[in-house]
């Protein structure tokens, strides 16, 4: 089945806003498996801080570097942004919006809305940091190429 139709096409915070609609129904579905209370709460503040200086500086970043943050519009690029947290991870926007879906699994408290964790990793993957690859091995050649084998996709 080709799903390349769905590359580019859906806005990154809609898919984490259903990865946490789908974390919350798992929740709601399987209230018994669950984490211990305490160790729960406390990784979950961590994951939210991390989540929000990683997102913060990777914005930061693209502001100053003076290029596009839409995700759906890759092409618009001026510069490749490759320092900061972008030399240890093509995708800190990305992660840090994983990172959030995982405070909230710990928030929750439940092992199976962790699903939704993967599942948003697996769905950004494919259809999104894919098509951002190619888009900007286009656009910056070599430049790009020589990035991508230097830092790694997620961390």
């Amino acid at each position: 089945m080709n799903l390349s139709h769905l590359e580019l096409r859906i806005p990154p915070p809609l898919i984490f806003t259903a990865s946490a609609l789908l974390a919350y129904c798992l929740y709601w579905l399987f209230p018994q498996c669950t984490f211990p209370l305490a160790v729960s709460w406390s990784l979950s503040a961590l994951c939210f801080m991390a989540s929000g200086a990683i997102g913060l500086a990777s914005l930061t970043a693209f502001w100053r570097a003076k290029t596009t943050v839409n995700p759906l519009r890759v092409e618009a690029a001026t510069s490749l942004v490759e320092s900061g947290l972008y030399a240890f991870s093509r995708n800190p926007m990305y992660l840090a919006l994983a990172l959030l879906l995982l405070s909230l699994c710990f928030f929750l408290t439940s092992l199976f809305a962790l699903i939704a964790v993967v599942l948003f990793i697996v769905y950004i993957t494919r259809f999104q940091i894919v098509p951002e690859e190619r888009a900007l091995e286009a656009r910056f050649g070599e430049r790009y190429r020589l990035y991508r084998q230097r830092v790694r996709r997620w961390i």
